[in-house]
């Protein structure tokens, strides 16, 4: 979905948080069994937090203010990926990869979709009664220095692990659209 197709942002934003509410907030996505969970509060720019976090990229790094995050086009365009990244990295397709890894004390799951150079990255939770959940905290197209630092990261895990699972068994959906690409 490209921003070329809307008579302006506004419109646009509109169509692709439509689109986000449909294929990931409300569609009930589960991560090796868990179910994914994505933050609504607090509201940013009137759409739900991990909306505009999805979409949007921080020009500078430190900057942790939310509403000074600048909408990417390659994030907006690629809104139906994220479900399908989930559904073939859970379900071990070829092409597709996921590891843990620490970031700022938390332990994330980095899902890679290779031959589209595209990621998702979830956050590990627990509840206090015990069940866990993903919550999803962000996707984006990576840049050739990030592949070589995924590919690092991911094959120093596979060595590090002894017992884990290469996928978690749930079905694939198809290929996305490559419409907007």
């Amino acid at each position: 979905m490209r921003m070329s197709d809307f008579p302006g942002w506004e419109a646009y934003e509109d169509a692709i948080y439509a689109v986000y509410l449909e294929t990931v907030a409300h569609a009930r996505l589960t991560f090796c069994g868990s179910p994914l969970k994505v933050r609504f509060k607090p509201e940013t720019k009137k759409k739900g937090y991990g909306f505009w976090h999805l979409i949007s990229e921080a020009s500078d790094q430190r900057n942790r203010n939310e509403e000074d995050r600048l909408p990417d086009l390659q994030r907006c365009e690629r809104v139906r990926w994220v479900a399908w990244c989930i559904q073939h990295a859970d379900a071990g397709t070829p092409g597709f990869s996921w590891w843990e890894n620490e970031r700022r004390g938390e332990t994330h799951v980095v899902l890679w979709a290779e031959a589209h150079d595209y990621a998702v990255i979830l956050a590990k939770r627990k509840t206090q009664q015990g069940p866990r959940y993903y919550l999803l905290k962000t996707a984006y197209c990576l840049h050739s220095r990030t592949v070589r630092k995924f590919e690092k990261e991911r094959d120093a895990w596979n060595a590090k692990k002894t017992e884990a699972p290469t996928h978690c068994c749930v079905r694939a959906s198809d290929t996305p659209s490559t419409h907007g690409r």
